[in-house]
């Protein structure tokens, strides 16, 4: 499993968000974003982390951040997902798990003693260009809005 780091081009992608519109990295070209990778929608890390970022939604965007979640959801899940929990920002499919593995967010991880292949949860902080500012994986659901809130401080 390939990472990515500080200075390298954040992957281009193209997918299809919970309102099934496609969304693309280059619609944020100017902008800074707090993308996370999380396995499955409505499952507990990965709510706890997605409601985390939609409640810090307010204080992203007066740092000039713009957030999107990608799992391997289709757009409906994510749909039930987004008006479930009201959380405001675009949740894109990646079935394929094609973004995932260009960001390195898709590989082998232990769970519960039993390795399988998976999504492994990851957040990375583009900036304005399409850089990556800091990328964290294995993260914990909780600490992605901090890690990406020191960062920019």
């Amino acid at each position: 499993m390939t990472q990515l780091t500080q200075g390298d081009a954040a992957p281009d992608f193209s997918l299809l968000d919970q309102n099934e519109q496609t969304v693309s990295l280059s619609d944020f070209k100017g902008e800074k974003l707090l993308v996370y990778f999380y396995p499955r929608a409505n499952t507990p890390g990965c709510t706890r982390q997605s409601c985390a970022v939609g409640e810090a939604l307010p204080d992203l965007k007066k740092l000039g951040v713009r957030a999107v979640g990608i799992s391997p959801d289709k757009p409906a899940s994510q749909k039930k997902f987004d008006d479930k929990f009201g959380l405001g920002f675009p949740l894109l499919s990646d079935p394929e798990k094609e973004t995932a593995r260009a960001f390195g967010a898709f590989g082998v991880k232990n769970m519960y003693g039993k390795k399988t292949e998976g999504i492994v949860r990851s957040s990375f902080l583009i900036d304005e260009k399409g850089h990556i500012i800091s990328a964290w994986y294995k993260v914990k659901p909780e600490d992605t809005v901090p890690k990406a809130l020191a960062a920019l401080n």
